[in-house]
C-alpha cells in the first residue's frame, strides 16, 4: 500500500502496488489516464491522487453492462 505520506512516489513504487509492469505505468501516465506530473523529466504520483482513481475505476466496473448502458470512450 503506498505510503500514508505526502512523499511523491515513483514508477516502480505505483507498479509495484497495482501489480502490473512499469511500461504500463508509463503510457497509463504519458495519455493522462493516471494521475501523475513530472519533476525534472521523472513521473511521480500522490498516494491520494491513486487511491481517488482506484475508487473511479472500482466505481466504474461496478455498473451494470446491459444493453444501451455502458461507459463511453
Amino acid at each position: 500500500m503506498p505510503p500514508k505520506t505526502n512523499q511523491a512516489l515513483t514508477v516502480r513504487d505505483v507498479a509495484a502496488y497495482l501489480n502490473v509492469d512499469e511500461k504500463t505505468i508509463y503510457r497509463l501516465a504519458q495519455r493522462g489516464e493516471l494521475p501523475g506530473f513530472k519533476v525534472a523529466g521523472a513521473w511521480r504520483f500522490q498516494s491520494v491522487d491513486l487511491q481517488r482513481w482506484i475508487e473511479r475505476r472500482k466505481r466504474l466496473s461496478a455498473r451494470p453492462k446491459g444493453k444501451g448502458v455502458g461507459i463511453k470512450r
